[in-house]
């Protein structure tokens, strides 16, 4: 069964790439937009405990 997806034939035939390899820079690209979302909500949480943790240091001064 094909998959049918808008454009995917003009972009394999434009971008001189095979369909199943742009189904793996598709899965690449998911993988590596995950892994970047991932670093930044650690970054994210570690501010937000460091800036809580300064709140508080403050407070009980």
């Amino acid at each position: 069964m094909p998959i049918l997806v808008p454009g995917w034939d003009r972009l394999a035939a434009e971008t001189h790439t095979s369909k199943s390899a742009l189904v793996v820079e598709g899965a690449r690209q998911l993988v590596e937009r995950s892994r970047r979302a991932a670093v930044i909500e650690r970054g994210f949480q570690l501010a937000l405990s460091h800036d809580a943790e300064a709140l508080q240091r403050r407070a009980d001064a």
